[in-house]
């Protein structure tokens, strides 16, 4: 007598998953990044749901809603605290996602690269929109500045700013539809989320030599199951402990203030995980130029798989490379700290240099590591 389980196909797909799959026998503890980010989005798709029955999507009553929600609904505090918070981590486990994917040449397979920053940019639109829904000053003045940058695009700038307002400014119709599609766009990533996988168990995962690991493979299960449930205590840990003790310590006060067109906060700016954008966004005088450095500092890396090919994947055997990726590091993390700060000066100006300096990284990363390889 069979087992059906056995002949079943979604069986045979999930156990090809997550328990014979031939993995590279060397890789590291950045590989964990990819299941943490599984658990982050699961995490925000439940606790989005939970929040999304006791929320009113009007200018109205969302602010109260949101805060009276805290005393009459059981546990609603917590599930706000987790997807709040739930948002950071997630970006946090994307940007070292990316930036593993970066050092050691994962951008080589085109469609599982491509296919992730479509996941960035979506998942990027999501937590904006998101954050808009508690109708607090921050998350009326933020929607407000946002959308009307696309009122530079020439012609047509105008019109698409109405039409994402539903009307002439920021009102009630664009609370109503920013909601739908704050809801909608977790479940699209999901389905990205599952094509990124398939192309990825297709191609085979890189490994931090950059070599062929073809002959030096081990099945998923019982090897990075066990790892990655060890990852996911060290990444969960850190996100139940900020829920618990300091859950609004990466919020911004002015969202407790119910949103008032008439009032505009002293200093707008989103949250921390879009501040190195926003800086780049800053640092350019003209209005159009600016939208297109902020559009080009996440589009960029779709240049990566088109880059200059070096005969090793990867920067491990490029000291010049390394240099030139750590540095973009610290580039990063300093236009994060520009980005929060005044526009005014000397900020501006610091803003503009580390923005050529974020973007010289991809134009420079390629031409160095193929002249190491002449070298060697």
């Amino acid at each position: 007598m069979y087992k059906a389980s056995r002949f079943s196909p979604l069986t045979s797909i999930i156990r090809h998953t997550v328990v014979t799959l031939p993995t590279p026998i060397n890789i590291s503890t950045w590989w964990n990044f990819g299941s943490l980010l599984g658990i982050c989005l699961a995490s925000q798709i439940f606790s989005g749901l939970v929040l999304s029955l006791h929320f009113t999507a009007h200018t109205d009553l969302s602010f109260y809603v949101v805060i009276q929600s805290f005393g009459d609904v059981y546990y609603n505090w917590w599930f706000r605290a987790l997807h709040a918070n739930g948002a950071s981590f997630f970006f946090i486990g994307l940007y070292l996602h990316i930036a593993r994917g970066l050092y050691y040449g994962s951008y080589l397979f085109k469609e599982v690269w491509s296919i992730g920053v479509v996941i960035l940019l979506l998942v990027m639109a999501s937590a904006f929109l998101g954050y808009v829904l508690p109708w607090g000053q921050m998350s009326f003045w933020g929607a407000t500045v946002i959308t009307s940058l696309f009122s530079a695009l020439p012609v047509i700038g105008g019109d698409v700013v109405v039409w994402l307002w539903g009307g002439f400014s920021v009102d009630n119709a664009t609370l109503t539809r920013f909601f739908g599609l704050h809801f909608v766009l977790p479940f699209i990533v999901a389905g990205l989320v599952g094509l990124h996988l398939f192309f990825l168990h297709d191609q085979g995962s890189s490994n931090p030599l950059g070599v062929s690991s073809d002959f030096n493979k081990v099945v998923f299960h019982h090897y990075y199951v066990l790892k990655d449930l060890v990852g996911a205590c060290f990444f969960i840990g850190p996100l139940l402990g900020l829920v618990y003790f300091n859950p609004w310590l990466l919020g911004d006060p002015e969202n407790f203030i119910e949103g008032n067109p008439l009032v505009t906060p002293h200093h707008i700016q989103p949250e921390w995980y879009f501040l190195f954008a926003y800086a780049i966004l800053r640092a350019v005088p003209n209005k159009l130029g600016g939208v297109v450095a902020l559009a080009a500092a996440v589009l960029v890396l779709f240049y990566m798989p088109v880059s200059p090919k070096t005969s090793v994947k990867g920067l491990s055997f490029y000291p010049w490379g390394k240099m030139l990726f750590f540095s973009l590091i610290g580039v990063f993390f300093l236009l994060t700290w520009a980005g929060s700060k005044p526009v005014e000066e000397p900020y501006v100006v610091i803003s503009q240099v580390l923005s050529f300096l974020y973007f010289s990284y991809f134009a420079l990363i390629g031409p160095i590591t193929r002249i190491q390889d002449k070298l060697l």
